[in-house]
């Protein structure tokens, strides 16, 4: 039996290729307007740089991590989200010592044991900000500028940006005392996951998945009611700042994001109901993974959960011309000289294939069809012998006729078309 790819994991066919490369063209492109550098980070870590980071009771530490011990018996982890990661790197790099703020971009596969469904994968891909730096709240609307921008760009129009407080580890103290004297009355009725969440860190109780807790949930206090006053004031910044941008948004009270290090600010962008986007700002990451405190800000945005709002608003994407010339032969010379021909004109730019497969001169017109190329040409006995062959355009047979040491001249009718 064939072995095939593990659950949760997906192929990229050739043919489907073109989609991921326009989509990270596009966003590289938006990234690089708002000052923003690439940085690439390893595809797994030290457990413990998202055991202290993303937190012990999140649902991604506590259920979704691919752990496991190396040949030295230590303990590693398939990087389950960016942020992490782009913050170690921070500070075992001294970027610190950089102009601040330093803006980052990366695109990278993530890891999470999760059910598979429509949308899910257990390995999937992430385009991601991070932002370090600036306590500024004009940060935080740039970011969120930033991801609104890249759906508009895609042609996603109807967005919705929710956001929320969920405050600083001074005011969060006793949200947390509120929450436990909420949930000590159902502590029975809870999962046994959040059981435990609930001396450790009530707040993750709010972002289970069990529906009973969710409904048990709806009704606890909210974050907003207990947020200090600096707090208060970076919040009401960030909106003055969404308002001046002309982005509409709505305060949602009930975000809270599924990992620990988030402060302050946290948002989501919401497509036809569907989260497409999330992030918010983590001053407390790089002290807690040993740095010193350095305020931050990104967002997390799934590449192939793009790619799927993509086709639901049916947005299509271009399909770019895979082959600019297929230089077809006939007889063993004919091969060599189309071989010839079609390695010259690749070194002048142009997209070109020849016939490796020995097929008829009718085979290859086939196979020139299917490969949709612009053009066409075979080159035979005759052809070599009068150092002329007729160039065929595809789309209505159109013929020119071309001599075969003019390669300039082949290349300006491919590029004149």
């Amino acid at each position: 039996m064939p072995i095939q790819a593990p659950k949760g994991t997906k192929d990229l066919l050739p043919m489907d290729s073109y989609k991921w490369q326009y989509i990270e063209k596009k966003l590289r492109s938006i990234a690089d307007v708002y000052a923003c550098r690439e940085i690439r980070t390893p595809i797994f870590e030290h457990t413990e740089l998202f055991e202290r980071g993303v937190g012990e009771t999140t649902d991604v530490v506590q259920k979704e991590m691919y752990t496991f011990l190396d040949k030295g018996n230590r303990s590693v982890t398939l990087k389950p989200e960016g942020t992490a990661p782009a913050a170690r790197a921070f500070i075992e790099h001294g970027l610190f010592n950089e102009a601040l703020p330093i803006k980052m971009y990366y695109f990278t596969p993530v890891f999470r044991y999760e059910n598979v469904q429509k949308g899910r994968l257990r390995q999937h891909h992430q385009f991601g900000i991070e932002v370090f730096g600036s306590t500024e709240a004009s940060v935080d609307a740039e970011v969120i500028n930033l991801a609104m921008t890249a759906f508009k760009k895609f042609g996603i129009n109807n967005l919705e940006l929710n956001i929320n407080n969920i405050g600083c580890p001074t005011c969060r103290s006793k949200y947390n005392q509120a929450l436990k004297d909420y949930f000590s009355e159902k502590h029975e009725e809870l999962c046994d996951t959040c059981k435990s969440r609930y001396d450790r860190n009530p707040m993750r109780i709010l972002d289970c998945k069990n529906k009973r807790c969710k409904e048990i949930g709806k009704e606890a206090p909210i974050i907003l009611d207990y947020v200090c006053d600096d707090c208060k004031e970076h919040f009401e910044k960030l909106k003055a700042y969404l308002e001046v941008l002309g982005i509409a948004y709505k305060v949602n009270p009930y975000i809270v994001r599924g990992l620990d290090y988030y402060t302050k600010t946290v948002f989501e962008i919401i497509n036809n109901d569907i989260t497409v986007c999330g992030g918010g700002r983590y001053n407390g990451l790089i002290e807690q993974i040993g740095g010193k405190p350095t305020p931050a800000v990104g967002f997390g945005m799934g590449l192939e959960r793009l790619l799927l709002t993509l086709e639901e608003n049916n947005i299509e994407i271009p399909k770019p011309n895979h082959i600019d010339i297929f230089v077809g032969a006939m007889g063993e010379a004919g091969r060599i000289e189309s071989f010839k021909i079609a390695n010259a004109l690749r070194e002048k730019g142009i997209k070109a294939d020849c016939d490796h497969m020995d097929k008829s001169v009718k085979a290859q017109m086939k196979y020139a069809n299917k490969v949709a190329s612009t053009y066409s040409m075979i080159v035979g006995d005759t052809e070599i012998a009068e150092g002329k062959a007729n160039l065929k355009r595809m789309e209505d047979g159109e013929q020119t006729e071309v001599a075969l040491n003019d390669l300039d001249g082949i290349v300006n009718i491919i590029a004149s078309r």
